[in-house]
């Protein structure tokens, strides 16, 4: 057997494989013999088939099969032994009918070659690195909603700007029929916010869609209409008025205290506003370290520069998955997925660069054990022992889809940590308001 490997240009490559009779033959004669003994064949006693009987109804059939997986492995120890890194998997070239009765085969498989560069994680323009402020109105904002959520709600007879409304939402010719409940603060506009204020159950309120909420996720809510329908709607609708509640706050006395947190974990008001304003930060640093991962990861897309063999992977997206794709199809999703397969190799590369970024067994379990207790203590189980929590580290790490998701979630914190210590930042606080505004609403 021989096998070259022929280079076409610096990200694509031919493997060329040719196979004699004596790299198969052996085995070939294996599985027929094995046939012979076994083939029921009408006329003959099991075992006393004759050899040129079997050798016309199977040879054909067995080579082929021995000979696709006699190429199958050595392709793949070619590929291992000469340390190709690919993308995708090898595309076996097209050839005309082959012709089996023949002692020596060859086959051709492309490749597509992952490409070489450098990585400069530091860049030449700094990446905003977000710091929320907990001020005071925010938290006094958490406090009011969370008071209301608490608070008990007293029926009412006529609207008042501030109450909450149930009714349903109609429009015969766009078939909308929806139950809806919201507080008249949603309401867009003194003109439409005139409409409610003063109606009573049983009204029927004629709106408009456009400019009837704040926010056009409201409609697509309420409407229940799909979001791209919701964003400039303008039709007609009717409100039947059901239901006027008055959402009386709930105070800020122990009993609240315990419903929120437990038997007097929080004593007092003061103490209220700093475990809100802990958690707060807790849950801001969130929000903020995922902007700055997306945001980082942007920008070493955009300027780290490589070519990709995109004609090949073009090929090997039609023919990978269950279904044959067109050449049209292929290369859309090529467009979808080339960002995320440049990412990747962009993320390889650092960590193939920076060892305290590889991840090691005892890392996962030493994660795993930490994830555990965090969540046995949000259910209270604070004093869990250290058998306890190694035996769910055990179930865990025996399940592969649990153990390649907390390895996703691992490699995350790493690369985070990895790009706050080396990339050019420039820190900004701000209010919650304004980062949501920053961030992502532009």
């Amino acid at each position: 057997m021989n096998i070259k490997r022929t280079d076409t240009d610096a990200l694509n490559a031919t493997i060329t494989i040719e196979i004699e009779k004596a790299d198969y033959h052996h085995q070939v004669d294996n599985v027929l013999a094995t046939h012979r003994k076994t083939a029921n064949i009408p006329g003959f006693r099991k075992g006393h088939v004759p050899a040129s009987l079997i050798n016309k109804k199977y040879r054909i059939p067995v080579l082929v099969e021995e000979i696709n997986k006699l190429t199958q492995s050595q392709l793949n120890k070619f590929i291992t032994s000469e340390k190709m890194n690919l993308l995708g998997n090898p595309l076996p070239k097209a050839q005309e009918d082959i012709d089996w009765d023949q002692d020596n085969f060859t086959f051709e498989f492309e490749v597509g070659l992952a490409p070489e560069f450098d990585v400069d994680v530091k860049g030449k323009k700094a990446i905003t690195q977000y710091e929320i402020k907990t001020d005071d109105k925010t938290i006094n904002d958490q406090i009011d909603r969370i008071r209301e959520q608490y608070g008990k709600l007293i029926a009412k007879k006529e609207v008042e700007e501030g109450n909450e409304v149930t009714g349903v939402f109609r429009n015969d010719e766009e078939e909308i029929n929806s139950d809806a409940t919201f507080s008249t603060s949603k309401i867009k506009g003194k003109t439409n916010l005139k409409k409610f204020v003063g109606a009573k159950v049983g009204d029927s309120l004629e709106l408009k869609t456009k400019g009837l909420f704040n926010d056009d996720h409201d409609l697509m809510n309420f409407l229940k209409v799909e979001h791209d329908k919701a964003h400039g709607l303008e039709i007609p609708v009717t409100f039947e008025i059901t239901e006027v509640n008055e959402r009386e706050k709930a105070e800020l006395n122990q009993e609240f205290f315990d419903k929120l947190f437990g038997k007097d974990v929080i004593k007092s008001e003061e103490e209220l506003v700093e475990k809100l304003r802990e958690d707060a930060g807790k849950q801001f640093a969130q929000q903020t370290d995922q902007k700055l991962l997306t945001d980082v990861t942007e920008s070493l897309i955009e300027n780290t520069k490589f070519d990709l063999p995109a004609d090949f992977l073009k090929r090997w997206i039609a023919s990978n998955g269950e279904n044959q794709l067109t050449e049209e199809e292929a290369a859309a999703e090529y467009e979808r997925s080339e960002k995320g397969l440049r990412y990747q190799l962009i993320e390889s590369n650092i960590v193939k660069n920076n060892e305290e970024l590889q991840l090691k067994f005892e890392d996962l379990q030493e994660y795993s054990r930490k994830m555990i207790r965090l969540q046995m203590a949000q259910y209270g189980h604070t004093g869990a022992t250290d058998e306890e929590v190694d035996g769910v580290v055990a179930r865990i790490m025996s399940n592969q889809e649990e153990v390649k998701r907390m390895s996703e979630q691992l490699q995350n914190e790493k690369m985070l940590d990895f790009f706050k210590a080396n990339a050019k930042l420039k820190k900004k606080e701000l209010t919650y308001e304004d980062f949501i505004k920053e961030a992502y609403e532009a």
